[in-house]
């Protein structure tokens, strides 16, 4: 993936050919945990209180987005008199309490999250989601799982613009194309290219489209920093 000095660096590791990436940047819902059926299915249960109409393919539209954004959505595709701000509240009261019940991994992340923290390359968690909803998720993990965390409610502008991936990389102090970041919706994808960061595609309920420093994989199973640091753009 270019030299040494364009890029992810050649540290002093087992694998002197590799380039390592300086830091993991990773999506959450549905790449590191898949709450996207929570969100549906709460969605389902307001469009019923609410007398609304919903559709998977709706449910659907909204994976990556920002929060405000899909209550907006919401509001209009739903046809409920409620706020996009009311939405969103009522979706994380509905989600939490679902996380609270169970948090379900997608595989192969945490084995990845502990290979990266045991090899010392830093990360950071990148999400739409509201750091209410982010809490009861951390609190399963090793506090220093992530370096810094940034959340929809933190930045201006959400995914697909720049803001959320650029927000992170300086948090760490460290060049977003010396980056990977990690996404399942094509949302993120868009996010993270245009910060600069190479992305690793792992699709799960919605597809990518290819595209510029977009690789892909069928799942995080297996993956380890190592093979991170030989990841090749078509």
């Amino acid at each position: 993936m270019g030299t040494a000095d364009s890029g992810f660096f050649a540290g002093q590791r087992r694998d002197v050919d590799a380039r390592w990436p300086k830091a993991v940047l990773w999506d959450m819902d549905g790449t590191l945990v898949d709450t996207e059926p929570y969100w549906i299915e709460t969605e389902y249960a307001m469009a019923e209180k609410y007398g609304g109409t919903w559709s998977e393919e709706h449910a659907l539209n909204l994976v990556g987005n920002d929060l405000l954004e899909s209550g907006n959505y919401i509001r209009v595709h739903m046809n409920i008199d409620r706020t996009p701000q009311q939405i969103v509240d009522e979706l994380l009261d509905g989600v939490v309490e679902r996380v609270q019940q169970s948090v379900p991994w997608r595989p192969g992340a945490l084995e990845l999250l502990a290979d990266l923290r045991a090899n010392d390359v830093p990360c950071a968690l990148v999400t739409m989601s509201w750091q209410r909803f982010v809490e009861p998720i951390l609190g399963h993990l090793p506090a220093d799982s992530f370096g810094t965390i940034v959340t929809g409610d933190r930045v201006e502008f959400g995914k697909p613009h720049p803001e959320p991936y650029l927000t992170a990389a300086a948090a760490l102090g460290v060049a977003p194309e010396d980056c990977v970041a990690i996404e399942d919706s094509n949302t993120g994808a868009k996010s993270g290219v245009a910060a600069g960061c190479l992305v690793l595609c792992v699709p799960h309920h919605v597809p990518i489209l290819e595209g510029e420093r977009r690789v892909f994989r069928d799942t995080l199973l297996g993956m380890t920093t190592a093979e991170l640091a030989h990841l090749q753009l078509p």
